[in-house]
């Protein structure tokens, strides 16, 4: 059996050298929040932090991540799922719109910002290369801006009215 280490949990695993991380982590160990979406890596849905970095785990064998490797999924980003400060940030200007590719998204703007704390807008270009196929860009960097600014969400210069008539 062969080992990895996700969300601080050493899991034991079988698979063929070539399955894809991605379906380790979906399939085996029942971490479904890591999402499928073109499996050529192009459009990020499937993004987790393998030691800290933004990786495309469909297109990576999970043979080849080291035993003493540390994956990060969605589900590890904060231990009560709320607590990180982007989600927190994607919470209070809702950044989501359908949500698929947004478990991709978080994990690549939590590398970007464990690197750059203060990002610039040419930092979040270079970072957040992951394809929304709803268009949520400008609130992707909103909620990066407010995450970096403490929770700040007017210096994320996006302004949301909400279904209740509040504006945030």
């Amino acid at each position: 059996m062969a080992k990895l280490n996700v969300n601080g949990k050493t899991h034991d695993y079988q698979a063929d050298a070539g399955t894809p991380l991605l379906w380790v982590l979906r399939e085996q160990l029942g971490l479904t929040g890591t999402k499928y979406g073109c499996g050529i890596a192009q459009c990020g849905a499937c993004t987790v932090l393998i030691d800290g970095v933004a990786t495309r785990s469909c297109i990576v064998p999970a043979a080849g991540v080291k035993a003493s490797a540390k994956v990060v999924t969605i589900e590890g980003l904060s231990p009560d799922g709320m607590s990180h400060p982007l989600q927190r940030a994607w919470v209070a200007l809702d950044v989501p719109q359908c949500g698929f590719c947004q478990s991709g998204m978080l994990m690549a703007a939590a590398a970007l910002m464990k690197s750059k704390p203060n990002p610039t807008d040419a930092d979040i270009d270079a970072a957040m290369t992951n394809i929304c196929r709803c268009g949520t860009y400008n609130r992707v960097r909103a909620g990066i801006k407010a995450a970096a600014k403490g929770g700040d969400t007017k210096s994320a210069a996006l302004h949301i009215i909400h279904a209740d008539g509040s504006l945030s």
